[in-house]
């Protein structure tokens, strides 16, 4: 007797999340905390009164410049720390990126907290971009290899929501010290000092953290790959491991081909499927971030400065605006794996371009005024664009660059996504605080136009890479000869506890760790006879 394993009687696959892989998951996140916390305590940092007087910042003459630059050499550090992060990932493994990573923040956190001159914070701001974005990079890259396949957008998504509990601990924070009135000139060096506190807890979770067994594999460590599948995929009604065991062969099955293959930067551009992948990674994120969102989360209390509001509520309302962007997120988490991948992320940009829009037109009609009611509604406008973003992009954007791309080019594409959303980041947030004083609701069209016209793009031209598993999404792209085997190719076999792959004509046993050729008839007609009596480990 033998079945496919991986589907259902109705023609669905078979559903395995157990409490270790979603403990794991919750840990990573940790690192994803410490990426948003590390990435916007700038803006509650820049409201505090202490922090502008401390560092001169009130002088018109170039005040507005540091803060562009502190905003800006962030996001620097984040493009080229994305960049050099595959060469940890590919060589050292996911985790020993993540570490690195962590240790960024964790130095650059201590340094800022003890800067004396505004040139050593904005340098370490630097260092604290490329550690923070190489988390973003690297954490969501772990997740997205250790998931269940019909699970991956939902527990990636943790990962977004993480890092929006990070924003939303430094929006109430900053809110808190700006009352504290016997810190003197050094009210602000406690928030900032709070990044290191979030950095080494990431650093000591990950003791318990697994390896991601496809870089495991991709290592020849097949063994260590089996047992943590075994731990992500134990199911107390599988006694046979059959769920982890199918996966395992399949990985094997798809390394062998991935190392013939080159996995350079170049190649990446050079062939024409990789390069169609690049291009949607960045693309993706790109466009995503034409929306918006770094403007109004760094800038918030600027942003609510011009609407008229009193220094209190330019800090309280975006950590209102936080808090509320994190039950967002956590709604999202049964619905992302429910739609196609395209349309879900194309509805998003289309919501907060069409915010935007609305946010725009009452900024030019109404500010300055003394509307109280167009400029509530001016405030309820980012709100909603919070809706749209949390719940359509901010989770969607990462599990969908790790859908892309194949194992041995993985960390480069998933890097690349997130190097080109510090890119966009240094050209919004650069320009921003000129933009915002100089041409005011005008800035809003800049934001607007590419947006719209991404959220087209996405519905109708991006692939839907939902509930593949990560070692078939090559066929969207015209690679089938890439592809060793598919899930619907593999079956069980209980009267011999034996897989069976149609694709081929072998079977493995419980013990084997390589895949033997049997007779060449197809092993669903054959399998009861000729299954192989034992193999060497």
């Amino acid at each position: 007797m033998h079945f496919n394993i991986f589907l259902k009687e109705d023609g669905t696959y078979r559903r395995r999340l157990n409490s270790y892989n979603t403990l794991v998951c919750a840990l990573a996140g940790l690192g994803s905390l410490t990426y948003g916390y590390t990435a916007s305590i700038i803006g509650s940092t820049l409201g505090q009164p202490s922090f502008i007087e401390y560092f001169d910042l009130a002088n018109p003459r170039n005040g507005t410049a540091l803060q562009s630059t502190m905003a800006g050499l962030f996001q620097a550090g984040g493009c080229i720390g994305t960049i050099l992060l595959p060469n940890l990932a590919d060589r050292y493994g996911r985790r020993s990126a993540m570490a690195v990573a962590g240790l960024l923040c964790l130095i650059s956190g201590a340094v800022m907290t003890g800067s004396t001159n505004v040139a050593e914070f904005i340098v370490f701001r630097f260092f604290a971009g490329a550690g923070g974005f190489m988390l973003a990079a690297a954490v969501p890259l772990w997740m997205g290899e250790v998931v269940p396949v019909d699970w991956r957008g939902a527990l990636v998504d943790i990962h977004a929501i993480s890092l929006m509990v990070g924003y939303m601990i430094q929006g109430w924070v900053g809110f808190g010290f700006y009352f504290w009135k016997t810190g003197g000139s050094n009210t602000w060096r406690p928030p900032i000092a709070l990044q290191c506190a979030f950095s080494i807890f990431f650093l000591i979770s990950l003791y318990w953290l697994p390896e991601s067994p496809r870089w495991l594999v991709m290592q020849d460590r097949v063994d260590e790959a089996r047992a943590v599948l075994d731990r992500l995929h134990w199911d107390p009604k599988d006694d046979n491991n059959e769920y982890s065991r199918a996966e395992l062969y399949q990985i094997q099955k798809q390394v062998a081909i991935d190392k013939t293959l080159d996995s350079s930067w170049i190649h990446m551009f050079r062939k024409p499927s990789y390069r169609k992948r690049a291009f949607f990674a960045m693309g993706t994120t790109g466009i995503i971030q034409c929306s918006g969102v770094l403007v109004i989360n760094l800038y918030g209390p600027s942003l609510y400065k011009q609407l008229g509001f009193s220094p209190i509520k330019q800090l309280l309302y975006p950590a209102a605006w936080l808090t509320f962007t994190l039950g967002a997120n956590a709604i999202a988490i049964p619905f992302i794996d429910a739609f196609p991948r395209n349309k879900f992320l194309a509805v998003g940009v289309a919501g907060c371009t069409a915010t935007l829009i609305v946010e725009a037109a009452l900024v030019a009609n109404f500010v300055p005024s003394d509307n109280e009611n167009a400029l509530l509604a001016a405030v309820a406008m980012f709100f909603v664009f919070q809706l749209f973003y949390s719940f359509f992009l901010d989770g969607c954007q990462y599990a969908f660059l790790g859908e892309l791309f194949p194992t041995h080019i993985r960390a480069k594409g998933v890097c690349l996504g997130v190097s080109f959303l510090s890119l966009m980041g240094i050209v919004w947030l650069q320009s921003a605080p000129t933009a915002l004083n100089s041409i005011g609701w005008k800035f809003y069209i800049a934001l607007i136009i590419p947006a719209g016209l991404g959220s087209v793009a996405m519905w109708f031209f991006w692939p839907d890479t939902k509930g593949m598993p990560l070692e078939e999404i090559a066929a969207l792209f015209g690679d089938q000869d890439e592809v060793a085997i598919y899930q619907r190719e593999i079956f069980f076999d209980h009267e011999h506890n034996a897989l069976i792959d149609l694709h081929d004509g072998t079977t493995e046993k419980p013990d084997a760790l390589q895949v033997e050729n049997t007779a060449a008839s197809p092993p669903a007609q054959n399998t009861t006879e000729s299954l192989p009596a034992e193999k060497a480990v």
